[in-house]
């Protein structure tokens, strides 16, 4: 329904998934990016105008597709994930996770008791009623992964204790809040914030749990995570690849049009 085992086959052989956020309300953005061909989507609750009923759009636009909807929740709070994960995403991913005991938080409240807390309410997540009760709690654990985001120097610090937590499926690192953490932001090239960054790296792909990264494109840094070992990455977010292409292609008449003398350009009397 969701995608979520397509993304997991493709990390387990060894493909590197790459997704996009979103933040404008059209769901056509996500089927878009799903033409496109990307892993998943990162639809960002946490610092784009998008309420549940948008995130719900979103999600259902890439049903039929080989696309994964990932949910970026605005906070680490059961009541603030339940209506998001309801909505049956492949991921909730949970920003500003910076300990153990937040990141088995975020784990309880992703989980039905006796693993979590999470409140029965299930409608999209059992297809509406197309698949039983009893089909549907045995598989709704394993239906959404839950990412927690290592964005700030004290996750770092504890993320011993975050890795051990049992049910969390993925980290993802945040360099530019990493950075600001650390007194650097934005900074994300110095060499104590990558050496930080690579100390997760190196923690993280000792484990099972899966490691991504929240970043900007640069054809640059790209083969870089890609070599240290990041198995996803979200890779800019629709607003920056439109102004980009909107820009490259206003620049490009402009230039053209600059070199070119074409004489019926001029006013015609």
């Amino acid at each position: 329904m969701n995608n979520a085992n397509r993304f997991r086959k493709k990390i387990d052989t060894g493909e590197v998934c790459v997704g996009m956020a979103i933040t404008f309300s059209d769901p056509a953005v996500s089927e878009l990016a799903a033409e496109a061909g990307y892993d998943f989507t990162w639809i960002d609750m946490e610092h784009a105008p998008l309420d549940s009923l948008t995130t719900l759009g979103h999600v259902t636009a890439l049903r039929g597709t080989e696309t994964a909807p990932f949910v970026r929740v605005r906070c680490n709070d059961v009541n603030v994930i339940k209506p998001v994960i309801d909505l049956a995403p492949a991921a909730i991913v949970v920003p500003a996770v910076n300990s153990g005991e937040e990141a088995a938080a975020a784990v309880r409240a992703c989980k039905y008791p006796p693993h979590g807390i999470r409140g029965y309410g299930p409608r999209r997540g059992q297809r509406y009623g197309a698949i039983s009760q009893p089909e549907y709690l045995e598989t709704v654990d394993r239906q959404t992964l839950v990412i927690v985001q290592i964005e700030h120097i004290d996750a770092v610090r504890n993320l011993d204790a975050i890795l051990d937590v049992p049910g969390l499926d993925a980290v993802c690192l945040g360099p530019n809040d990493l950075s600001g953490s650390m007194g650097k932001l934005g900074r994300t090239s110095d060499p104590e914030v990558v050496r930080v960054m690579d100390s997760v790296i190196q923690k993280v792909r000792r484990t099972s749990v899966l490691l991504g990264v929240s970043t900007g494109y640069s054809p640059d840094t790209l083969p870089i995570w890609i070599e240290k070992g990041v198995q996803w990455i979200n890779l800019n977010v629709d607003w920056i690849n439109l102004f980009t292409q909107s820009k490259n292609v206003v620049d490009a008449v402009r230039n053209t049009a600059a070199r070119i003398s074409w004489p019926s350009r001029a006013v015609m009397s």
